[in-house]
């Protein structure tokens, strides 16, 4: 057994890994190429069933948590110690790629086959986790960080499944689920590698992105109450019109996600009532979506449209109603983390650069909990959520060297050779 102090230098198995993605995204595929696999499905439960066979090939304990994650472990040579954890998720959107978390997954598994391979044992247990549910209620990362809602509720699918039954199905257990919650003590640290899922990288011609953190997301309703009336009757000078101010508060938002910063805002729902051809909108209804690394950052944004909303209000004779919905906090990627990757990158001699994830990810919620970090690798056209997402082998495989070379060096950080 080779001892982690040698620093051996493995090299990821590319013709491996390229086949088991393949082979993976066989699972819920769709007739024009993409893949439906959403979590609880029949799908769902094949490709679970498939990484946990693979799982127990390259040499690794598995079991599965009160909230169905799947831990896939290799001990290490203190099996004391904390774990050194990557993962992802095997749930898909209803029509998307190959590549959206599956590639976290498997590359977490390659790399335990190269070390087993190479008879290697780090210091640290390694563990390599699919996570329950990423793409709807994130349930299984936040059951493991201990955010869960306290409400079965709040997790019923969108088709009015309870639940209860669909952890049943998968190995988990609502009733016991806060025991899947995990501790410091337990995690030392957390890396994600994951398709970038934006443009970012392939424009600026880089293969691996290391990422400064996942940004807080914020979500409101905008109410506008205006006035409905008769559009052939009602003089332009008259008129109580909601849709007119709803199109300020549009541009309202443009402009503040323009301003300085790397933060996005957008307005994605609009309804319109009563939404008749010969009718004065009396009523709209408008989502915003709002993401920024920096809390503060996102508090002044917020502060500054609060006060065009009223100027916006008096100028049209509306009322407008801002209304608070989904609130996520940012997670920050530790430094030390961000910086044994990007040294990574320079001695693999792959370009890289720094940049914020604004996606949610998995990685966000077990950053509550331990050291967090997240590798991207390129999206083709920055295409994701959709049948057309690629990102080339060269690209995978590099996005898994990094990581393999990333979990070397981390092992040693926390726990340095000793010199004698």
């Amino acid at each position: 057994m080779i001892l982690r102090n040698s620093s051996p230098s493995f090299v990821i198995n590319r013709d491996r890994l390229i086949r088991t993605l393949e082979h993976l995204g066989s699972i819920g595929e769709i007739p024009n190429g993409g893949v439906c696999r959403l979590a609880y499905s029949p799908e769902d439960i094949a490709a679970r069933e498939l990484v946990q066979k693979w799982m127990r090939e390259a040499g690794m304990t598995v079991q599965i948590d009160s909230a169905g994650n799947i831990i896939g472990r290799y001990e290490g040579q203190n099996p004391q110690a904390p774990a050194l954890a990557t993962g992802s998720h095997l749930d898909t959107v209803p029509t998307g790629g190959r590549y959206d978390g599956a590639l976290g997954i498997l590359a977490g598994l390659e790399m335990v086959r190269v070390l087993g391979e190479n008879q290697v044992l780090l210091n640290h247990p390694l563990e390599v986790i699919v996570f329950t549910d990423e793409e709807g209620t994130m349930i299984g990362s936040k059951a493991m960080s201990g955010s869960l809602v306290n409400d079965s509720g709040y997790y019923r699918r969108p088709d009015g499944t309870e639940i209860q039954s669909c952890l049943r199905q998968v190995g988990g257990d609502w009733d016991r689920i806060y025991q899947a919650k995990r501790s410091p003590q337990a995690l030392r640290a957390f890396v994600e590698l994951h398709v970038e899922q934006g443009p970012i990288l392939e424009s600026m011609a880089q293969s691996v992105g290391v990422v400064e953190g996942i940004v807080g997301q914020r979500r409101y309703q905008i109410i506008i109450e205006g006035q409905a009336n008769h559009a052939g009757t009602t003089p332009m000078y008259m008129r109580v019109d909601a849709l007119v101010t709803a199109a300020k508060i549009v541009l309202a938002v443009q402009e503040i996600g323009n301003s300085p910063g790397q933060q996005v805002a957008t307005v994605g729902q609009l309804n319109v009532f009563p939404n008749g051809v010969n009718v004065i909108p009396g009523r709209v209804e408008l989502s915003l979506d709002i993401r920024d690394l920096s809390n503060r950052h996102l508090d002044a944004l917020m502060e500054q449209l609060r006060f065009q909303l009223e100027e916006i209000a008096i100028a049209t004779q509306c009322k407008i109603y801002l209304n608070p919905g989904l609130y996520n906090e940012p997670a920050l990627a530790e430094p030390h983390i961000q910086q044994i990757i990007a040294q990574v990158c320079e001695d693999l001699q792959l370009p890289y650069t720094h940049l914020p994830s604004r996606a949610g990810h998995d990685a966000q919620e077990l950053a509550r909990i331990t050291d967090m970090g997240m590798i991207f690798v390129p999206s083709a056209a920055g295409v994701s959520h959709a049948v057309t997402e690629y990102t080339t082998p060269e690209d995978c495989v590099n996005g898994a060297q990094v990581l393999l070379e990333t979990f070397f060096r981390l092992d040693q950080y926390f726990d340095p050779p000793q010199v004698s």
